[in-house]
């Protein structure tokens, strides 16, 4: 006997990256973790906290946070819905949208959590191929007829992004929503938030988990008409988001200064990783996010990946179809990214 629906007794739980024990002395490269501190404005409001926001319920929408980051991408506040990290706004969307006989529809390789979300609400899920390059196939997608089309660009794991152009022609071909998830765009040269204005059928999603070194924060927040968030709300839970997230992100987010100094130190070291890897014979595709996806010479990638782990290095491998014989390497700082460089020269 069984006490859940069928579909969930069947699902594939999604499988984050492995978190190494408190303490644990390893570089750390497989989750896409900023290597760089938070804003020392932030953490400043988190040192000077006032005990009254842990005694009361914060706001519903998360106001502080969600004023500022309007502020800061220059849309009203009506266009801003906070969330519990991206990944709760893209479960919210799920919820909202998806269901029996509506259909979810994304390139892959890609998020594998867009599956198991959508297998949690039993949705109809499409699965359309990306080609080699990962070049955004936009009439499969139209063609597909999604309730939910997802996108996400820079694509995890390529890197790659998805011009705002094709975007824009795509979101036009639509019926359903197209939901363009942004987690990487601050390492990216272009994004897609002009779009919220011209297409009423697009959410933009973005987190504080990579840009701006927040990831144990857990903020995130959705960009787009404000009917359509309106929607979106009514799924969300009643306090989605702390009092301490919401003003820790707001001084954050105000600090672009500091956020863009990190990403720029992240962007340099890339493009020497990807330098390095490539002299080894590696196969890197061009990355626009802070981490690239690899393809070994010998295309052992798993071997690989337990070999790195064994000298307290993890990198991202993933047992799916087009991603055995690949890894996602996170980029750390100069000295992670030569000290993978070196352990890697040495076991190939």
């Amino acid at each position: 006997m069984s006490y859940f629906r069928d579909n969930i007794e069947k699902l594939a739980a999604y499988v984050p990256g492995e978190q190494p024990a408190a303490g644990e002395k390893v570089i750390k490269l497989n989750t896409n973790e900023n290597p760089y501190p938070p804003s020392p404005a932030a953490m400043k409001v988190l040192r000077e906290l006032d005990g009254d926001l842990l005694r009361r319920y914060p706001h519903p929408f998360a106001m502080k946070f969600r004023e500022t980051a309007a502020r800061v991408l220059g849309v009203g506040a009506e266009y801003v819905l906070v969330g519990n990290g991206s990944d709760e706004l893209l479960s919210m969307i799920m919820r909202a949208m998806a269901e029996p006989g509506r259909r979810v529809v994304y390139a892959m390789p890609t998020y594998v959590l867009y599956r198991t979300l959508a297998e949690i609400q039993a949705a109809e899920i499409v699965e359309v191929p990306y080609d080699e390059q990962y070049n955004l196939p936009v009439d499969a997608l139209a063609a597909a007829g999604g309730a939910v089309t997802l996108v996400c660009t820079p694509n995890s794991p390529s890197g790659t992004v998805a011009p705002t152009a094709q975007l824009k022609e795509l979101a036009g071909r639509l019926k359903g929503v197209l939901v363009i998830d942004e987690a990487y765009t601050d390492f990216a040269d272009e994004n897609a938030l002009e779009l919220v204005g011209r297409c009423p059928n697009v959410v933009v999603l973005r987190t504080l988990s990579k840009g701006y070194s927040l990831a144990g924060l857990r903020v995130g927040f959705a960009v787009g008409k404000p009917d359509l968030l309106k929607g979106l709300a009514k799924v969300k839970d009643s306090y989605n988001v702390d009092a301490v997230a919401c003003a820790v992100a707001a001084a954050a987010v105000e600090d672009q200064a500091h956020k863009t100094a990190n990403v720029e130190k992240v962007k340099a070291s890339r493009g020497k990783l990807a330098a390095d890897l490539v002299k080894l014979g590696f196969k890197v595709w061009p990355s626009q996010a802070n981490f690239m996806l690899v393809r070994p010479t010998d295309g052992n990638a798993e071997r690989l990946y337990r070999e790195l782990k064994d000298r307290r290095i993890l990198v991202r491998y993933f047992k799916e179809p087009r991603l055995e014989d690949k890894l996602r390497i996170s980029v750390g700082t100069d000295d992670q990214n030569a000290a993978l460089v070196k352990a890697i020269a040495e076991l190939i």
